[in-house]
């Protein structure tokens, strides 16, 4: 059993060893937790379906942010399908398709702000054997100084007969340093060492209090 004079560094090394293994901890979770991954995806990833899907999912290892997660979902053509925003339930994301999409490859492209906030993207394909109920070809486009004809006058937001739209350049992919969890465990090592230190000072003190009534016994003479 270690001696009053002892028990303060055995203290001290007890809290700094464990200051040391909660930072090793602390630092080594800070990259695993930055990697939500999709766990599956409708349709599967190369997949072939009868008629584009009125929606597609990501099914991801953990529920993920609305707050900066997209989807993209584009022909061969480049034009983006996407209607809407993003519908998130549980761990499920969900982005619905325009009606009428036409036959052929699919890109889908996605973004997703996983559980901890570290954004995470990726991409998977799927091809449609035929176009979705709805689709019609693409209307010529009418000759200049010509009116448009009736029926075919394009609308605010939509592209005009015979053009392409342009794809939406893929979202940065840079995720940020976690400096929350190296703030953390640094506020949590000082405070182990204070702990220490504080300990230490009040073991000191009681050993010199100690030592001193030591010393002045032998002084004392016989009591009558």
């Amino acid at each position: 059993m270690p001696s009053i004079r002892q028990l303060p560094h055995a203290v001290l090394r007890a809290i700094l060893a464990a200051a040391v293994l909660l930072s090793a901890v602390l630092l080594g979770a800070a990259p695993a937790s930055a990697h939500d991954a999709v766990g599956s995806t409708s349709p599967a990833d190369g997949a072939s379906v009868p008629v584009p899907p009125q929606q597609v999912e990501l099914t991801m290892s953990e529920p993920p942010l609305a707050l900066g997660t997209q989807v993209k979902v584009s022909d061969g053509a480049g034009t983006n399908w996407a209607d809407g925003a993003v519908e998130i339930q549980d761990n499920v994301v969900s982005q619905k398709l325009k009606e009428g999409a036409p036959a052929g490859a699919f890109t889908v492209q996605w973004r997703v702000s996983s559980s901890d906030g570290h954004p995470v993207e990726g991409t998977f394909t799927f091809t449609a054997a035929a176009p979705a109920s709805g689709s019609t070809t693409p209307a010529t486009s009418p000759a200049a100084g010509t009116a448009p004809a009736a029926g075919n006058v394009p609308t605010l937001g939509t592209a005009q007969p015979g053009t392409t739209v342009a794809p939406t350049p893929a979202p940065d992919a840079s995720q940020p340093f976690p400096w929350s969890i190296v703030i953390f465990v640094a506020v949590a090592v000082g405070i182990l060492v204070a702990l220490g230190l504080m300990a230490k000072r009040r073991l000191d003190d009681r050993g010199g209090d100690d030592g001193a009534r030591a010393g002045s016994a032998p002084g004392e003479g016989p009591r009558d």
